[in-house]
């Protein structure tokens, strides 16, 4: 199976923590590998607390699913075809702000997941930590 490296998920990281910094946001940045296992995290100084554990279930939930945690987040509004999706798996993050990972060739292996500001900074973030893999 593909997997993040460690020297792709440092990379994921750093730009993520760059884009935050663009933006003036603080955030927690979380990566796991293909089997959803943290493989890099960054807590920026004064980065909310609460967010530690939603960077990492956004990262989780969108390697689990493979597809980005805001488009879960639609499909599981209520009579929605994933609705209450989000209490499966020891607890998912189905709004903005975790991409799946691709490497060239297009295999996910792995995740990002981002929390901090709002979900559009989430995601914007999350975004340009992925845009470094592949």
């Amino acid at each position: 199976m593909a997997d993040v490296t460690t020297k792709q998920a440092r990379a994921v990281v750093d730009a993520a923590l760059k884009k935050a910094e663009e933006i003036g946001t603080k955030m927690n940045i979380a990566v796991v590998d293909a089997g959803a296992n943290l493989k890099a995290f960054a807590r920026m100084d004064d980065a909310w607390l609460g967010s530690i554990d939603i960077a990492i279930k956004k990262a989780r939930t969108a390697r689990f699913f493979d597809m980005p945690t805001g488009a879960i987040g639609q499909l599981s509004q209520p009579g929605g075809s994933l609705y209450h999706i989000e209490h499966s798996n020891g607890g998912l993050i189905t709004f903005p702000g975790g991409v799946p990972l691709k490497n060239k060739d297009g295999v996910i292996i792995g995740a990002v997941g981002v929390s901090g500001s709002t979900v559009e900074n989430d995601h914007a973030v999350a975004e340009a930590g992925a845009k470094v893999v592949g």
